[in-house]
Formats: C-alpha cells, sequence, structure tokens
C-alpha cells in the first residue's frame, strides 16, 4: 500500500527503481538495478488474460458436467419452454409461488437463438449459452485479476490469476446457468471496484459497487447481498482514502452515509424492470426477490429448503476441499496471517503506523478479506446446504489464498533476513519463489485431476443423450426410409447435418426412472421426442409439463406462453409427490437408466431394466462411477493406470430401447414412407 493508503497496495521488498541522476552516477549499482527489475513477477495485459482464461472456459463449457438438477429444471427448462414452446415446470415457476425470476432467464434468450438463427439447429444453443456464461466470467475474472496487480500487489495478482485459473470449483461455476453464477459475476466486478479504498473524492466508486451488489442481487440470488456488509461498513465507518481531522467527523460521517443511501436508491431502480417482466410472465403482481427470501427464511416449520435435505456443519469445508484443495486453508487463515503480519512484518503494508485521522492499511486489507468469512459462517448456519451456495464467494477464496501465501511468503523473507544478516543475499533467493510455485502447482495439478474425474466418471448422462441424437434418431430415419441417401462415391461421415424435424412422425417417448435428476434438459432432446417420468423409489415432487404452446417464437413474444400463467394441479411447494406426472414404462419407446452389476439393486418400482434383454435393447451403455463401493481418493481424483482405477468400481448408464414397440414403429413409418403418405 502507498503511504496515503489511495490504494490498497502491498509493499515489495524490493527497491524501488534509482532516478535518472542516480543512475548516471552509480553504474555498478545500475547493473544491480536492472538484474532486480529484470526479476519483477510476470503479470498477463488485460488482453492476455482475456485469451488466456478464455481457452479454459469455453472449454468447461463445452466438456463441463451439469452438477444440479435445479439449474435444469428451474432455468434451462424454463428458457427451452419460452424458445420452443416445451420443457418441465417446478412449482419454483408458477404464479402461485413465483420464487424464480424470468428476467434471469430471458437474459439467456439471445444466446439460445442465435445458433437457431443461422441454422445450426436445436442442440448448439445448449452449448452457445453456456460459452455466453464462460464470456462473462472471462471477462470478470481479467477484471479482478489487473485490478489486484494495480491496486493491491503485482505477486497477489500473478498468484490470483493461476488460482483462478486452474481451479477445479471455476470449471464447475463459470459456465453454469444459476442465479448463484450470474451473482459470482457481479460480486466479482463489484469487489473489482471496492478494492480502491473509500473516499469522498470517488463517488463513482460507491455507485458502482452499489449497483452491482444490487444487481447480483435481484437479477440474481438476494442472499448474495450479504457479500456487501463489509462494503457497507467500509463506506460508514471507516475512513479510507479520507483524512478526517477530529473536529470535522461528524459532517464526514454524514456525507458517507447520504451518498451511500443515494446509492442505494439509485441501485433500487433495478427493481422497476425486474418486478414488470416477472408480473407480465406470471399474470400476476410478483416480487420475485422477496418470495425466495420468504419461502427461505419466513417458510415456516412445514415448508422451506429443509424439505429438500439437510448437511452436516462441515459440508462446505469438504465441498470445498473438493473444489479448490490447498488453497482452501490458506483463504481462511488469511485474516489471522495478517494479524502476524501486523506483528513482525508490518512494513510488507508500507505503513508503520498511521495517523489518528486516517484508516490502517492493515483495517482496509481485512474488510477485503472478510466477505468469505462473512458467506461461510451465514451458509454454514443454514440446515440445507448445497454446493452452488457457494458460488458467489468463490473467485473470493482466490483472493484470500493469494493474499495469504503472499503474506506468508513475507515471513519467510523476514525469516531468512533475520538468520543471514543480508537482504542482499534474501533478493537473490530462489526459495521464496520455489515455494509459491510449488503451492500453486499443486494446487492446479489437483484441481485438472478432480476435473478429470467429472469427466471420466460422471459425463455419461451427456454422453448417452448425445448418443440418441447423433446415432439412434438418425438410424430410425435411416431404416423407415425418411432420411435422403447419401449422393453416389460418398461416405456417411461426408453427410451433412441430419435434419431431424422427420422424427416427429414416430411419436418417440423417452422416460427417466430413478435418473430423474441427472437428465440433462431438452435442448439435447431433439424437438418431436417427448420426456416423461416413470415411477421410482423416489417419492418427491417431480417437475410438471409445460401447458405446450404451438406458437411461432418471437422474441417479441415470449409472454403468449400460457404455461407461463398456469400453475399445474399437483404441484406444492412442499414436496409431496404428485403421481399424475407419472406415465407406465410400457408406454416409453426408449429408458434411459443405470445399472452396477458388481452390486446389484432391484426393486418392484427399481427393475433391472438394462438386463431383460426380452423387453429392453441396450442401445448405448457406458461407463458410470458406482461411488459408494469406490475408495474416497480414487473416486475423488483422476489419474491413468490400473492401480488407480482397479479402486473404483463402474456399471453402465443406458439407453435403452423398447424392442417390440419401437419396432412396430419402424414398420409403420416404412410403410407409409412407401405409399408415399409421408
Amino acid at each position: 500500500m502507498a503511504s496515503n493508503v489511495q490504494t490498497l497496495r502491498l509493499r515489495r521488498k524490493e527497491d524501488p527503481k534509482p532516478s535518472i541522476p542516480s543512475i548516471a552516477r552509480h553504474t555498478g549499482i545500475l547493473q544491480d538495478q536492472l538484474r532486480r527489475s529484470a526479476r519483477r513477477p510476470w503479470n498477463p495485459n488485460f488482453s492476455t488474460a482475456v485469451r488466456i482464461l478464455l481457452l479454459i472456459r469455453v472449454a468447461a463449457a463445452m466438456y463441463t458436467n451439469i452438477q444440479d438438477c435445479d439449474e435444469v429444471f428451474n432455468f434451462w427448462e424454463p428458457l427451452h419452454y419460452i424458445d420452443h414452446g416445451h420443457g418441465f415446470q417446478t412449482w419454483e415457476v408458477t404464479p402461485m409461488y413465483a420464487i424464480r425470476s424470468w428476467p434471469y432467464v430471458l437474459l439467456h434468450l439471445i444466446p439460445a437463438r442465435l445458433p437457431l438463427a443461422l441454422s445450426f439447429g436445436k442442440r448448439p444453443s445448449f452449448f452457445a449459452v453456456r460459452i455466453t456464461l464462460a464470456i462473462v466470467s472471462t471477462l470478470c475474472e481479467a477484471k479482478l485479476c489487473r485490478t489486484v496487480v494495480e491496486k493491491v500487489n503485482e505477486r497477489v495478482g500473478r498468484y490470483l490469476f493461476f488460482m483462478l485459473l486452474f481451479s477445479a470449483g471455476m470449471w464447475n461455476a463459470a459456465p453454469a446457468f444459476l442465479p448463484s453464477s450470474f451473482a459470482m459475476y457481479a460480486t466479482t466486478m463489484a469487489f473489482t471496484y471496492s478494492l480502491e479504498p473509500s473516499s469522498l473524492k470517488n463517488k463513482r466508486r460507491t455507485l458502482f459497487v452499489t449497483m452491482l451488489f444490487a444487481t447480483g442481487a435481484i437479477v440474481g440470488w438476494p442472499f448474495a447481498l450479504a457479500l456487501s456488509l463489509p462494503f457497507v461498513s467500509e463506506e460508514l465507518l471507516v475512513f479510507g482514502g479520507d483524512r478526517v481531522e477530529p473536529g470535522a467527523r461528524r459532517s464526514w460521517m454524514i456525507s458517507r452515509w447520504k451518498r451511500l443511501f443515494v446509492a442505494g436508491l439509485v441501485s433500487a431502480l433495478i427493481f422497476v424492470p425486474v418486478i414488470a417482466i416477472d408480473s407480465a410472465a406470471y399474470g400476476r403482481w410478483n416480487l420475485v426477490p422477496w418470495n425466495i427470501v420468504r419461502y427461505n427464511v419466513f417458510g415456516g416449520s412445514d415448508r422451506g429448503p429443509d424439505l429438500y435435505g439437510t448437511a452436516p456443519w462441515y459440508f462446505y469445508i469438504l465441498n470445498l476441499l473438493l473444489n479448490f484443495n490447498v488453497l482452501v486453508p490458506l483463504a481462511f487463515i488469511s485474516l489471522p496471517s495478517l494479524a502476524i503480519t501486523y506483528r513482525i512484518d508490518r512494513k510488507r503494508l508500507g505503513m508503520l503506523k498511521p495517523g489518528p485521522d486516517q484508516s490502517s492499511p492493515f483495517t482496509l486489507l481485512a474488510l477485503r478479506l472478510a466477505p468469505l468469512y462473512v458467506w461461510t459462517a451465514i451458509l454454514t448456519a443454514q440446515a440445507h446446504k448445497e454446493e452452488r451456495f457457494m458460488f458467489p464467494a468463490y473467485p473470493l477464496i482466490c483472493f484470500n489464498a493469494a493474499v495469504a501465501l503472499y503474506l506468508i511468503r513475507g515471513w519467510m523473507e523476514v525469516a531468512y533476513i533475520s538468520a543471514t544478516k543480508s537482504s542482499y543475499r534474501a533478493s537473490r533467493s530462489i526459495i521464496f519463489a520455489a515455494m509459491t510455485c510449488t503451492v500453486i502447482a499443486v494446487a492446479g495439478l489437483i484441481s485438472l485431476s478432480r476435473v478429470l474425474a467429472l469427466w471420466h466418471y460422471y459425463h455419461a448422462p451427456l454422453s448417452a443423450f448425445n448418443d440418441l441424437e447423433a446415432t439412434e434418431l438418425p438410424r430410425l430415419l435411416n431404416i423407415t426410409g425418411l432420411l435422403p441417401p447419401l449422393p453416389p462415391g460418398t461416405d456417411e461421415i461426408d453427410r451433412p447435418s441430419i435434419d431431424l424435424t422427420p422424427i416427429r412422425v414416430f411419436d418417440l417417448r423417452v422416460c427417466l426412472g430413478k435418473e430423474w435428476h441427472r437428465f440433462p434438459g431438452h435442448y439435447l432432446v431433439p424437438n418431436g421426442v417427448k420426456v416423461d417420468f416413470v415411477k421410482s423409489e423416489f417419492d418427491g415432487l417431480l417437475p410438471a409439463h409445460f401447458g405446450e404452446s404451438r406458437a411461432k417464437p418471437a422474441f417479441n413474444g415470449w409472454w403468449d406462453r400460457p404455461g407461463l400463467r398456469i400453475t399445474p394441479a399437483g404441484l406444492n411447494d412442499l414436496n409431496k409427490e404428485a403421481s399424475e406426472f407419472y406415465v407406465p414404462v410400457e408406454s416409453c419407446d426408449y429408458l434411459v437408466d443405470s445399472d452396477f452389476p458388481e452390486h446389484p439393486v432391484s426393486s418392484p418400482l427399481e427393475p433391472r431394466y438394462a438386463i431383460d434383454n426380452e423387453t429392453w435393447e441396450r442401445v448405448s451403455c457406458l461407463p458410470f462411477l458406482d461411488a459408494s463401493h469406490s475408495s474416497l481418493l480414487t473416486r475423488t481424483l483422476w489419474l491413468p493406470g490400473s492401480w488407480w482405477q482397479n479402486k473404483n468400481e463402474f456399471g453402465d448408464y443406458c439407453l435403452l430401447k423398447n424392442r417390440e414397440k419401437v419396432h412396430n414403429k419402424e414398420l409403420e413409418v416404412a410403410a407409409l414412407v412407401q405409399e408415399e403418405k409421408l
């Protein structure tokens, strides 16, 4: 930090660059200074940071799994309904309960429709939305890294960049179609602007930070507003970048409070379009952010989030270790590390003893580290816990870890100088760089192993639906003559993208039983194929179908979808099962199911469909990890080789075909084609 605390810059140990006259007088010192200057930490500029981050984030958009069924049923499915006129509807997206906001969903409509406008089909829409989210996250992360370099410290900025780049947590969160991911983008940008200390001269900071936090809460997830509490405390109570004489403190505080109040009023204008869109969609006046808070906080003993499961207090610790590994302890020792630095290395923040009219740089840095602690404490206190709830704080985990790593490096430098009595030798030692590089490299390698584990062990649900569209449905069209023959002299691989529109004549039904929660959404199911549920051992509430609309999709007519204003009978906020949402398994043409031959589990409601060869034929079966019978370490991380994989057990994740039903439909359609009736 500079001594005037106008910027929160952690002081580097290297000497400042000498002036030109000094260089002219001391050529020997010049050579040493140039050597030191050449060792300044490398940091990418904004453009380079965007390009590097974008490579990883787009890869995540293309290959990451869908981690949470809430993402599919509460966001992908409503978007698909607006876009294509059919999809699943949960009780949260009904006018009776209205705890999901349509403005957030509509933000994704343009990237979803762009591939259709370019005649690329429906499946690319899924990836177009994900890539758009990846781009937004990339821009926010790059902005944060550059601001940390400029306002905090070059080394902290470099550590932060690589921690974000290789984090398994950011791999999952960045392209996720979830309000908590949207809140993460908004929080990251708000935090970026808040790194500069508050000052009466800088009204822009107050307004931008307030609006960004408000946007994340109103459009995204209202509980994310808790991350702004340290910022609010600084705005109202901490001098920050101001120097205030004792006699002027009353007027100073009034000015600060008034400024934050005005910024809050301006930010509240975001409610206007949100309320207008939600009210038009649901057909009645609705304040969705309040509905979310009311249900989750004031729902009463017979309803609320606890109906959907509770977890022990250490849930987030274990989950964060999965996604951030060694960065987690670093992140949570950042405040204690700051206290230790205050005692043994106070010069590191630049100001030895601030005056009574200004803030200590340690106070300002503590306020930057505090949001992670506040957020973790609030979430840990709740009985219902989910991985996605931590998303808004993911970049802050990396920031806190980067600061802690920098401070610990400072302790090592102090100890080395104390032992060698030479700051010159300390400046030339590679011990400190080796330590920090080792920590970041280990964190990155463990995260890479975690990402590969998620792909190899749990990607089968997305692959199974890809096989349905890319292999099985073209086979039906080909065998019945609905697929145009290839020109003479061409191979199947040269065939242009297949138009699956004729598949409607088959009136196919794909069913989900115990694997309902891994359904990736209608964007990965061709139009003309209906998806339904069959009864399984699960006894909670499943989604209903939106009221189907055959109206042509239009950007200016999305509210004409009738299902937006209808609450289907059976949907409730008590998680009570609705039997009318099931279909008989005999009516299914295809069935998606999992089977674990090494440890088979069968019941009247969940028979082993995959081994019933008389009724079901295996169209596609992919390996899927049997987590309950695999080693904790090997199911968590992935490494090649049988010595590692032999500790895991796998089952089959299958797309099954009803032999008789599908064969009969093939014969019927083929006969109609021959009669030229299709």
